[in-house]
């Protein structure tokens, strides 16, 4: 009976989020509260369960969040984006610029959103479209491709931090096996794939955003690199740092304390500010307001994470995650693949890789510690369901079909496929790397 209240209070949630267009944070709240109350919890109960699951979920990773929004806006809004941009396309040539689009689109993914990155890079797309006398969707596939492959695989982007912490992944396991896994989700889905629309001809009449920087005003290559991958670099120089000085309290401490994501995250968003921001003639209070503005952007994903962890706390409380491990034990599918197939199904419900991705995460949260996997590789699965058929209910089918004045169908052919590839290749590449590293 539990496990039909669950089912029947997820079918709940996918209605009110696609069918009646509800705010995805009410539509949690309202359902998890039902949910306690269905399942026998005194309401007390409830509600502090609730507000445990929110404070839980945004307390561990709201810091890293912040954060990373100001970065990866300091990023866009310095013109480092477009330096890498620039440079990759200049070293590969007309030859290979499919793979410059798809490289430049995995180094800059790391710091930037989605959404952020996808108006950020749009003009270069059409610029060199434009230069080369190319099609639109042929260069900008594979660049867009790997936008999307490191929105859903790795942090520190919300939904793999979220899932990265919830489930207890190591961060720098789980981004190394996330590069690991993603490499070939690129290359296949994005400069290989792309091939097909090569001799496409567009359209009048895309959509064009704000012209990039003057390449004059652009900071230097190394700089823009190295705060792109400051993050990363700042935990693995501390791994590097705990290892060696193992036997060394102090050492051991101050690595121990440097490898902590929101740690590195700060001290990242420090050293940037100065070489991307005061050094370049931004004047202190003009960072400041432009990190106001972005934490504008991400408030809403926020209480859309904090809402995913109220339903996971339900699950837990209510002693139903019981019931669910018993359940997915007895399955004659491997775990991860019906974590992929949990998550996959609520990405075609709910258009969202993010909140499908959150809400996956509360369904398969008890199977984690049950099965003898490591959780590092639990994330990517989710993060590759969460990937599956993006189509007319997801904001980025939109944005690609607008932006490149496609049709439907061209857009299903070309955005669809790409984004069902990315996510059925990432589930083959977790399940090779995973039985590669407990054969090991």
């Amino acid at each position: 009976m539990s496990m039909i209240i669950l089912v029947s209070c997820i079918t709940l949630l996918i209605l009110l989020i696609a069918r009646f267009k509800w705010n995805a944070f009410l539509a949690f709240l309202v359902v998890s509260l039902l949910c306690g109350l269905l399942l026998g919890m005194p309401a007390q109960e409830v509600v502090a369960s609730v507000n445990k699951g929110v404070g839980d979920t945004l307390g561990s990773i709201l810091v890293i969040i912040v954060l990373g929004a100001m970065l990866g806006r300091l990023i866009g809004e310095s013109g480092a984006a477009n330096r890498i941009a620039g440079t990759i396309r200049s070293l590969f040539g007309e030859k290979y610029i499919t793979w410059a689009m798809a490289f430049t689109g995995f180094v800059v993914g790391i710091p930037l959103y989605y959404n952020v990155g996808f108006v950020l890079l749009v003009p270069i797309i059409f610029s060199v479209a434009y230069h080369y006398k190319l099609s639109k969707v042929y260069i900008g596939l594979p660049m867009l491709t790997a936008l999307s492959v490191m929105h859903g695989f790795l942090p520190p982007h919300p939904a793999a931090m979220v899932l990265a912490i919830q489930f207890k992944a190591d961060l720098v396991r789980t981004f190394i096996y996330g590069v690991i896994v993603a490499i070939p989700a690129i290359v296949i889905a994005g400069p290989i794939f792309a091939s097909a629309f090569k001799n496409k001809q567009d359209r009048e009449g895309s959509v064009i955003a704000v012209p990039a920087p003057q390449e004059g005003s652009l900071p230097g290559i190394v700089n823009a690199v190295c705060c792109s991958l400051s993050p990363v670099l700042f935990i693995a120089f501390a791994s590097i740092l705990g290892l060696l000085g193992s036997g060394n309290p102090v050492l051991k401490g101050t690595a121990d304390f440097l490898s902590q994501p929101a740690i590195a995250m700060l001290l990242s968003l420090i050293i940037c500010s100065i070489s991307l921001g005061l050094s370049a003639g931004i004047s202190l209070k003009n960072l400041m307001t432009s990190y106001a503005e972005s934490v504008k952007d991400i408030a809403m994903i926020l209480l859309i994470i904090g809402s995913a962890g109220m339903l996971k706390q339900i699950v837990v409380d209510s002693s139903l995650s019981v019931e669910i491990t018993s359940w997915m034990l007895k399955c004659p599918l491997p775990p991860l693949v019906l974590a992929w197939l949990i998550t996959a199904g609520l990405r075609l419900s709910l258009g969202s890789a993010t909140i499908a991705g959150l809400t996956a995460a509360g369904v398969i949260f008890p199977l984690v510690e049950q099965t003898g996997i490591p959780p590092e590789f639990f994330v990517l699965t989710v993060g590759a369901g969460s990937l599956f058929g993006s189509h007319v209910n997801d904001t980025a089918f939109w944005m690609f079909k607008e932006y490149f004045n496609l049709t439907l169908r061209e857009t299903f052919l070309s955005w669809t496929v790409m984004e069902s590839m990315v996510s059925v290749i990432g589930l083959g590449g977790v399940l090779i790397l995973e039985s590669v590293v407990r054969g090991s």
